[in-house]
């Protein structure tokens, strides 16, 4: 996913050293942030960063920084050679170094000043975001797919039979492609369902704009308040038998998609502002789910068949499997 990530900021891939590098700060971040800071509720105490949550973070920012510095500082450099027409890759970096351009050129600065910093800023958000969320929700999904077989085969026999109809739609392709979900209502079924079950983010942090006075309760301005997406999605007076994994609850209400309209279903938002990577994950959850089972047959191992999936949860920021989930993958 680092790799996948990368190559969508600036056309070129990761080597295993440093995706794994990367991957231990996110899940570093991940654990950091939900850890109680005596600096929040002494902010006299901040300067002395008694729990080093500044120092680990400022370390592995720079790292951070240091590789995306080199993809910038290389990708102006070969515009600028080429005399801004050439070298593009048209990824999300030469995305923010044209907002950068046109701002730059902008008299009435009627537009948002992106430079530097911001660029570096963003596009670190962005990667460090994508690497765990994206992972485990895969995850989840594989181990309810593996542990209910109809809804495993169900979803193979759509994907067969998408090849099949559209003459090779999937049949000559290696992976699933985000432009075939449309013809794959199931396997986006089992997509929704795996977020709805397992909350990327089951607490939704947001900062109160201005005081207000909710079912009796004073919410003063400046307060964080945590929406708590999993007991939405958990509601039994909303979800007929919330904790079962039951995909065909999103065939007969397909209406219900991942913009957050609905109440009901809000995977991506709680709030006015939805998350800056629903259109990345929405396309990476359906084609990476649907290349596995496309390409591979899978099955537990001996003691997954006998005891079951370890299906435990383990809360930081994202939610992940306590127990990582293995499985014997056999090409088809």
């Amino acid at each position: 996913m680092a790799d996948l990530q990368w190559r969508a900021m600036f056309s070129v891939g990761l080597d295993e050293a440093t995706s794994r590098e990367m991957h231990v700060f996110a899940r570093e971040a991940v654990a950091f942030s939900l850890k109680p800071n005596v600096s929040d509720f002494f902010p006299a105490l901040a300067a002395a960063d008694l729990q080093s949550v500044r120092r680990v973070f400022t370390r592995h920012l720079a790292r951070v920084y240091q590789l995306i510095d080199q993809q910038i500082d290389q990708r102006s450099h070969d515009r600028e050679a080429a005399g801004g027409g050439g070298a593009r890759k048209d990824d999300l970096l030469d995305t923010m170094l044209d907002m950068e351009e046109h701002g730059k050129n902008d008299v009435d600065n009627s537009l948002v000043n992106i430079n530097r910093d911001f660029i570096r800023s963003f596009l670190t958000d962005i990667f460090l975001a994508a690497i765990d969320t994206i992972s485990s929700t895969v995850e989840w999904e594989m181990a309810e797919l593996l542990q209910d077989q109809r809804i495993m085969t169900t979803l193979q026999q759509e994907l067969k039979m998408v090849g099949s109809q559209l003459k090779m739609v999937l049949g000559s392709k290696t992976h699933v492609e985000y432009s075939d979900i449309n013809q794959l209502p199931y396997l986006e079924a089992v997509v929704k369902e795996t977020l709805r079950v397992h909350a990327v983010v089951p607490l939704v942090p947001n900062k109160a704009e201005a005081t207000v006075e909710i079912q009796g309760y004073t919410i003063p301005k400046g307060s964080t308040v945590l929406v708590n997406l999993w007991a939405i999605h958990h509601d039994p007076e909303v979800w007929t038998e919330p904790d079962k994994f039951l995909p065909e609850r999103f065939m007969q209400h397909e209406d219900i998609n991942f913009q957050g309209a609905d109440f009901r279903f809000i995977p991506f938002s709680a709030g006015r502002r939805i998350c800056l990577g629903l259109p990345l994950a929405t396309r990476m959850l359906h084609a990476m789910l649907g290349s596995l089972l496309h390409r591979f047959e899978w099955t537990l191992p001996l003691d997954g068949k006998e005891n079951g999936v370890d299906m435990s949860e383990k809360l930081g920021l994202t939610m992940t499997m306590a127990t990582p989930l293995q499985v014997i993958a056999k090409p088809r």
